[in-house]
């Protein structure tokens, strides 16, 4: 892997990650165009690395409070909302990683993200800010996440999108998606290094993968600064009309066995 297909792919996880379009959908397609299909685990725990360094830094004051306050509502919020990605992540983590793979669903995959976007911006804006977050919320939400696991089935598209259902308005909807993806992705990175130690390390030069793990922080940081900005006054049939786009696109291509 070059340095250059390095930035190309760390641009890709930093925008998607925290944009509603499936950060891991995108990745198989970036892989693919590279012909990187076995690129490996490694590069995908230094790619989470990046986009959760960019979380921490955002949410810094945040997270200094709860390391402060382990017991406060906040924390218990994400601890609560966590619970469903956790279970299903470890009781089907074999299976879905094989879809991974594959990637034989993601087009479908794709079209069931921009329903749920669909779908969200004719909800009307609610009135739940931080503290207004209740248990089932965060349960809620975390139910939607846990079944983001699917590989083109964007996270933060479903967290948004159930955070609106729950009367969140749009500013914190966004914040407390973004907020919630923290332990998700965090789980991710852990996961990836156990199984790193199962096998061998892939023969990626250390330089790309800094190369990767700088650039997905850098502009996961931005995509979690514009999108919460966004959302507060613009809608998100754009992205669902990209990632319908993109669906029946890589439909059309896997239909003529191109792809």
């Amino acid at each position: 892997m070059s340095k250059f297909e390095a930035f190309i792919l760390g641009i890709i996880q930093g925008l998607t990650e925290f944009l509603p379009i499936s950060s891991t959908g995108h990745l198989f397609l970036g892989r693919n165009l590279f012909g990187l299909n076995e690129a490996g685990l490694f590069l995908d725990t230094m790619l989470h690395i990046g986009t959760l360094l960019a979380v921490i830094v955002i949410y810094k004051h945040e997270f200094l409070f709860m390391l402060r306050n382990p017991l406060s509502k906040r924390t218990l919020l994400l601890v609560v909302g966590t619970i469903p990605a956790v279970v299903v992540g470890l009781a089907f983590k074999d299976f879905f990683e094989e879809i991974s793979k594959t990637g034989v669903t993601i087009g479908w995959e794709f079209l069931i993200t921009g329903l749920f976007l669909w779908f969200a911006d004719n909800i009307k804006n609610g009135y739940k800010r931080m503290e207004d977050i209740s248990y089932s919320d965060a349960f809620f939400i975390g139910t939607f996440q846990a079944a983001a696991i699917f590989p083109a089935i964007s996270r933060s598209g479903l967290t948004i999108v159930a955070a609106l259902v729950r009367k969140l308005d749009r500013e914190t909807a966004a914040y407390f998606s973004f907020l919630l993806s923290t332990p998700a992705i965090a789980g991710a990175c852990v996961l990836q290094s156990m199984d790193l130690f199962k096998g061998t390390v892939e023969n990626i030069s250390l330089s790309a993968l800094a190369v990767a793990l700088l650039t997905s922080a850098v502009f996961g940081y931005f995509a979690v600064k514009w999108m919460i900005s966004y959302l507060k006054n613009h809608s998100l049939k754009v992205f669902a009309l990209y990632v319908w786009s993109l669906g029946i696109m890589i439909i059309g291509l896997q239909w003529a066995g191109i792809f």
